[in-house]
């Protein structure tokens, strides 16, 4: 009979049929690390509003150990949106989650901090950015959902093949 592991809170966890325990996460809690609006024309904004605006949004995410099994995902996000007047607004915010992580394999680690936990975390991170930028001044900017995944593949095309960890 296989063993039963701790989750910390005296209840056993219990090993699925491949003999692996679960993965266990949990946001420990969430922050803005950093949030800039900048509103640089809006006096020829309120005299005219302009052509459409041009939107164009970078999201990148990053991970770091705190400390043992403490982990701090990240999703860094910037919108900056122009038309022929200038720049509208500009956008940056990085939003957080602290991530107490138990029984992971290391090789796993990397994928979870960077897909799982942004994934987690969006959400919140969508609800500030429509309140942010209609609190601006602007209609709220409604974030389509980001796939993670793509955004972890596609980053790890690009760098060069090294061993050892991507994440601090």
């Amino acid at each position: 009979m296989a063993e039963q592991g701790s989750n910390g809170n005296g209840a056993g966890m219990t090993p699925r049929a491949d003999g692996q325990i679960p993965i266990q996460a949990k946001i420990v809690n969430q922050y803005i690390k950093d949030l800039s609006f900048e509103n640089p024309n809006i006096h020829k904004l309120i005299s005219g509003i302009g052509d459409q605006p041009n939107l164009q949004v970078e999201v990148n995410v990053g991970a770091q150990r705190i400390d043992g099994d403490l982990f701090e995902t990240a999703i860094d996000f910037k919108a900056t949106a122009t038309n022929k007047i200038g720049t509208i607004y500009v956008l940056e915010l990085v939003y957080a989650g602290l991530l107490k992580i138990e029984s992971i394999p290391e090789g796993a680690l990397e994928p979870f901090l960077l897909i799982s936990g942004p994934s987690m975390i969006f959400p919140f991170l969508r609800r500030l950015v429509s309140d942010i930028t209609r609190e601006g001044g602007f209609p709220p900017l409604l974030l389509d959902p980001i796939d993670f995944g793509a955004l972890y593949m596609q980053r790890q095309r690009q760098r060069p093949s090294a061993p050892g960890k991507t994440f601090a």
